[in-house]
């Protein structure tokens, strides 16, 4: 995989040849300052984006010390992080989410923030105002990728990859409701349709595999007579949707290679010459036969606190040590708290 086919699959890079056959979809240039603000470690969301009230019912101020919960033995106060502020880059959020309908989801050049969508309200990627889209983006590990290693798998010299600027954008796409089951993930190695794979294996849906002559012959119509020759290189995936027979919305485009997923593929098969040649009996499309051939949720680990997936791993047993003697610490607190309540019953 090449630093050119990566830049080639970046939102921008693709856009406007194939803006007929996609959703409708807003390019915002980052400024520095919004970029320093994902690369930040803290969450803190604009002052100017949420609208939370600093003061109780009975008119004092909630950041008062009294006020501050002891969650441990000792005080801890944390210092009050700053929030920061791009008031001209939050006006043009707005104003875009507006124009798009009011409802939007939002992705940097290559990646969506799904791994993330846990922390919305309603576990998906729309957003109505800019601290929903500030929210996922901050919490998404994909997010970071694209911040930081969007070259990782990439064979080129190590100095160009430096060398390589990469002009970060945010693409805020007009919410569209989508069944999952209709979204297809297609391999393309020497300009040609490799394979095509449910999207969503996590899931059975017995349409597909009762469908998968006609779903096969739309998604090849569509390769051959839309994308073929009009993506510059000739490795590369697309996701697609197929909304009715004969109507498909092209999604994305994605690098060929491990940084994207294989789905019910291996990358090891897709790389090699292990796959079936093309032909008359020839099958394409793989997809989850039965209920017993469903597969984990990729996306549930990311819901889960990234200390419990290290001690379950065994990744780092410091925190394995920690927990450790925090249980202690616990069990010979209730043990205390035991002997002064018996005390007090005798003394009563």
């Amino acid at each position: 995989m090449k630093i050119s086919e990566v830049m080639n699959c970046s939102f921008s890079s693709w856009y406007s040849q194939f803006k007929d056959f996609t959703i409708k979809s807003q390019i915002i240039p980052l400024p520095q300052v919004f970029l320093d603000y994902l690369h930040a470690d803290q969450l803190v969301l604009p002052e100017s984006s949420v609208q939370l009230s600093a003061v109780d019912e009975d008119g004092d101020d909630n950041r008062n010390s009294e006020n501050v919960i002891n969650w441990a033995t000792e005080e801890i106060i944390m210092p009050e992080a700053e929030s920061p502020s791009f008031p001209e880059f939050e006006l043009l959020l707005k104003t875009t989410i507006t124009r798009m309908g009011g409802v939007v989801f939002p992705k940097l050049n290559w990646s969506c923030p799904k791994d993330a969508s846990w922390i919305s309200f309603d576990r998906t990627l729309k957003c109505t105002c800019p601290s929903d889209v500030y929210l996922l983006l901050k919490s998404s590990d994909f997010i970071s990728h694209d911040l930081t290693q969007p070259f990782k798998y990439c064979d080129d010299d190590e100095n160009l990859k430096d060398e390589t600027q990469v002009k970060y954008e945010l693409v805020l796409r007009k919410w569209v409701e989508m069944n999952p089951a209709y979204e297809f993930r297609c391999f393309i190695k020497d300009n040609k349709l490799l394979g095509i794979s449910q999207r969503h294996n996590d899931m059975f849906y017995k349409f597909i595999p009762e469908n998968r002559k006609e779903i096969e012959a739309d998604v090849k119509a569509f390769f051959y007579h839309i994308v073929k020759d009009n993506f510059p290189d000739k490795n590369y995936c697309f996701d697609i949707y197929r909304r009715n027979q004969g109507k498909l919305l092209l999604l994305d485009f994605n690098p060929f290679g491990e940084v994207t997923d294989s789905l019910l593929y291996s990358w090891d098969e897709l790389s090699g010459d292990s796959l079936p040649e093309d032909g008359p009996e020839a099958s394409l499309l793989r997809c989850v036969e039965s209920p017993v051939g469903v597969q984990s949720n990729p996306y549930a680990a990311y819901a889960v606190p990234k200390d419990l997936i290290d001690i379950a791993h065994g990744d780092d047993p410091t925190k394995l040590m920690q927990l450790l003697k925090l249980k202690v610490a616990q069990q010979q607190g209730e043990v205390s708290d035991s002997s002064d309540d018996e005390e007090f019953s005798v003394n009563t």
